[in-house]
């Protein structure tokens, strides 16, 4: 249990994470932790729950998946924003072992007590974002710059 922060019910979806007490911007607050999994293993894990628009899979490398499912701490409960407080940050594994490579939530601005801990997921899917989709990625964060949906713009693909 940190002394900076605690899960409970969240008004965004089901649980969130709320600081507890003051927390300076960079501060790292917590590694996103669970069973490394390859990406083939997730799909074929979840293959039936690609409707549902929740998870608790956090895309580490192009090799792994860590899944908060099995072994998740308290970082799997923090929430989607438009406007986050605060980022996931990569730390990739100085030999280059992408098994080693971890994920820490830091905070991007001083955030106050009571305040929900959030961070944009960043999710993008190369499916067609059509509203059925749109609608099962919805977005709840309640705030003014808030896009509707977790999804992010698709990326371009570079031209040969």
């Amino acid at each position: 249990m940190s002394n900076l922060f605690a899960a409970r019910q969240s008004p965004i979806h089901g649980n969130g994470v709320f600081a507890i007490a003051p927390i300076k911007k960079g501060t790292r607050l917590i590694q996103y932790q669970g069973k490394l999994l390859t990406h083939k293993q997730v799909d074929r894990m979840y293959a039936d729950d690609v409707e549902t628009g929740h998870t608790f899979l956090f895309t580490l490398n192009e090799h792994f998946v860590i899944d908060a499912n099995t072994d998740g701490n308290d970082a799997r409960w923090i929430n989607h924003s438009c406007e986050p407080n605060c980022e996931a940050v990569i730390d990739e594994d100085d030999d280059g072992d992408p098994t080693k490579d971890r994920v820490f939530i830091e905070a991007i601005r001083a955030i106050k007590p009571g305040e929900e801990l959030t961070y944009n997921y960043g999710i993008v899917l190369e499916e067609a974002h059509t509203p059925r989709v749109k609608k099962l990625w919805a977005c709840l964060c309640g705030s003014k710059k808030c896009t509707g949906t977790m999804l992010q713009p698709k990326r371009k693909k570079k031209q040969a």
